[in-house]
């Protein structure tokens, strides 16, 4: 009999983090995008990180910020009784820190397709930037938005060094997929172990599959 609580908390956390990250990246890509100096250079480096840092070097360092002895884990904890580490907070944070860059990079990357007569033109016409932004940019780069959303959504699923740092391995409250079939694995209960990957894979190659479906079509219906 399959537990499906560890699914339903990696899809919680998955849709969390695809939302929130969606909300910052916006703004942020569409900045980045426009703007090339030192400072932009320096962001971009930043919000890479995680693509090239090993998942457990990224999760100690966030761990450590966020743990009871620092600055930032003390304020909390004493002033809010808020505990991050081995919480679904703590997880939730990780996981935005860890998938930013599935989520940033597609959506700069649109931003800087789109024509800037087509901006300038909606300037003349008097719209607002936000108007701009929502009205005319948006809708232009759609391919951009479902790649952002559905890698940074399929990335959060697959997590496994980052969340076990933060998060440990408590039964309905961290334990997330990931970390269930390594459990499974390092108590040898294979059957177990992978029918857990098997229901990951199948959905993983769905949400793929379906991404790369509508950006061909797409591109095609644009030709």
């Amino acid at each position: 009999m399959i537990d499906w609580t560890p699914f339903i908390l990696t899809l919680k956390l998955a849709l969390l983090t695809t939302i929130i990250l969606f909300c910052i990246a916006i703004p942020l890509g569409y900045f980045l995008s426009k703007r090339k100096n030192i400072f932009t250079i320096f962001l971009e480096t930043l919000f890479g990180l995680p693509l090239v840092l090993p998942p457990t070097v990224l999760g100690f360092y966030i761990l450590i910020t966020l743990g009871k002895n620092s600055l930032i884990g003390d304020f909390l904890s004493e002033h809010f009784d808020i505990q991050l580490v081995f919480s679904f907070s703590g997880l939730l944070i990780g996981s935005i820190i860890y998938s930013f860059p599935f989520m940033i990079q597609p959506l700069q990357a649109g931003f800087s397709t789109i024509p800037e007569d087509l901006i300038h033109a909606a300037r003349l016409m008097g719209k607002k930037e936000i108007t701009i932004l929502l009205k005319v940019v948006l809708p232009n780069m759609k391919s951009a938005i479902l790649s952002g959303l559905v890698l940074t959504f399929a990335h959060t699923i697959g997590e496994f060094g980052v969340v076990l740092m933060i998060g440990g391995n408590i039964p309905d409250k961290t334990k997330v997929a990931s970390i269930a079939i390594y459990d499974y694995v390092e108590s040898m209960q294979y059957d177990n172990a992978h029918e857990y990957a098997f229901i990951l894979l199948c959905f993983s190659f769905t949400i793929l599959f379906l991404l790369y479906y509508f950006n061909r079509k797409n591109n095609f219906n644009l030709k």
